[in-house]
């Protein structure tokens, strides 16, 4: 073998042993240690890294939950309290409950109810839409219709009906993880509680101009009559800028409101049929036959 060649191999072999050697003292002195525990609470997450938790991904939420003393402020909402109880028995910290939630769209200002006055020619995008104009119709409060919230669903549980061009949220699969909620620029998604059987009341419009040029908008548009308000037993309802919004904590779910509605804007989800009341036919009393007996 020619000189030249092993030469070319000993310097080479060199310096990989001294590389080796400059990468093994490099990462034992700058070696950053990591708790186990970070390692098996990721493993309990849902590894959705939705951000619905505050946090940028999971792991970043598992750090968090190591770190942080008092863990009873912080949420999975994917994983739910399930996760969370598995999460408070690793760490050997308390967690409190939470009711789940469900996203709900608070407007229903559909093509049929909500006439275009204009033709928004640009990239179809809410966020964009949403700085530039008011939208395509006459309500600067409603659904921009271009799926923004859609786009950042990771769990398939939104998408855009092309008859009415509002965002449809599939209960099934919603996650809470607030991602729409976060994407929408109009704020006309909330997350409400998830009652038994998925009963919901909401008024389905933020619409805060006042009566006339409201209905005029839209025809399902709030109007601040406050019917809904002067009915509720339970003070649920609430009036403020010429909109009713219906507390989900106060509210029974008695539907007093939903029967007042002169524009059909509050929204019932999952009930049943009402019952109608079959009409109980009077007694005519025959008074002649009465008296007459009475005399006799």
């Amino acid at each position: 073998m020619p000189n030249s060649i092993l030469n070319s191999i000993l310097l080479l072999t060199s310096l990989g042993g001294i590389a080796a050697i400059i990468l093994y003292v490099v990462s034992k002195k700058f070696y950053v240690y990591e708790n186990p525990l970070i390692a098996e609470v990721d493993e309990l997450l849902p590894a959705a890294n939705c951000g619905g938790c505050g946090s940028p991904g999971c792991k970043a939420f598992a750090e968090k939950l190591v770190n942080t003393e008092d863990i009873a402020d912080l949420f999975c909402p994917v994983g739910g309290n399930d996760v969370m109880k598995q999460v408070a028995t690793v760490l050997g910290k308390d967690v409190k409950e939470q009711d789940p939630t469900l996203a709900v769209l608070r407007c229903q200002g559909g093509c049929d109810v909500r006439p275009k006055t204009t033709e928004y020619q640009g990239p179809r995008n809410c966020a964009i839409s949403a700085m530039i104009y008011s939208g395509e119709t006459d309500c600067q409060y409603g659904c921009l219709g271009d799926g923004d919230c859609v786009a950042v669903c990771k769990f398939d549980a939104m998408y855009m009906d092309e008859s009415t061009g509002l965002p449809v949220i599939i209960s099934d699969k919603c996650t809470s993880c607030g991602a729409c909620v976060e994407a929408c620029p109009r704020d006309i998604i909330e997350m409400r509680p998830r009652n038994k059987r998925d009963l919901k009341i909401f008024v389905g419009c933020l619409n805060e101009d006042k009566a006339g040029i409201a209905k005029k908008s839209c025809e399902v548009a709030c109007i601040g009559c406050s019917k809904c308000e002067d009915i509720c037993p339970k003070d649920a309802v609430i009036m403020v800028n010429n909109l009713a919004y219906i507390d989900p904590i106060a509210c029974t779910l008695c539907r007093k409101c939903v029967e007042v509605c002169p524009t059909h804007s509050i929204i019932e989800t999952n009930f049943p049929p009402k019952k109608v009341k079959k009409a109980v036919p009077k007694v005519e009393t025959n008074v002649k036959s009465a008296k007459s007996k009475t005399d006799a």
